[in-house]
């Protein structure tokens, strides 16, 4: 609806936006070639127009999913591109998600020292969330950095940490984030 309608009244900027969002819609249903294409041209359009709502969460997103199509180096650029554009106009509302993406990518890339340095962004992120007091970012942090513990057989360092975010959830049980978290803490027994 967003890109008919801004396509028909000639709101560009906005029928960018609808670009981007698409994109992100197209990837979550597991049609990434479609939807990164979509969402990188959304990006670069972006870039050219110097719009930055919603340029910093869109690169986020492309972070991930170009991790999950095994493109690690470039969604490690896109997400350095994201902290440094949250850091440069003050849009820290979305740092801590940044940095467990950022982690996680780290995790896939595999290099020697990638367990030490993603745990440290994602021990970062989880201080930002408490800061925010974003308990979903807490959780999906905790959630990464639990697996991380898991694989390393720190077990109940993992289920205390996940736990813990886990147990503040009054609701939202059905949500992907709280399934995940707590297929882990079933697996952490």
């Amino acid at each position: 609806m967003l890109i008919d309608y801004a396509g028909r009244h000639a709101l560009d900027i906005w029928h960018l936006y609808g670009k981007g969002f698409r994109g992100q819609l197209l990837i979550g249903r597991g049609d990434i070639d479609v939807g990164l294409r979509l969402l990188g041209a959304a990006i670069d359009e972006l870039r050219k127009a110097k719009f930055v709502q919603y340029l910093t969460a869109f690169l986020g997103a492309f972070a991930e999913a170009l991790a999950g199509a095994g493109r690690i180096a470039q969604g490690l650029a896109a997400i350095d591109e994201a902290l440094a554009q949250s850091e440069r106009n003050e849009e820290r509302w979305c740092v801590p998600e940044f940095l467990r993406i950022k982690g996680e990518l780290i995790l896939r890339e595999g290099s020697p020292q990638a367990a030490k340095v993603a745990e440290q962004h994602f021990r970062h992120s989880i201080d930002w969330a408490r800061q925010q007091g974003v308990l979903l970012w807490e959780l999906r942090t905790s959630t990464s950095l639990a697996r991380l513990q898991q694989d390393q057989h720190r077990i109940t360092e993992a289920r205390s940490l996940l736990q813990s975010a886990y147990d503040r959830f009054i609701e939202g049980f059905e949500t992907a984030d709280l399934k995940t978290a707590n297929a882990i803490l079933n697996s952490l027994q």
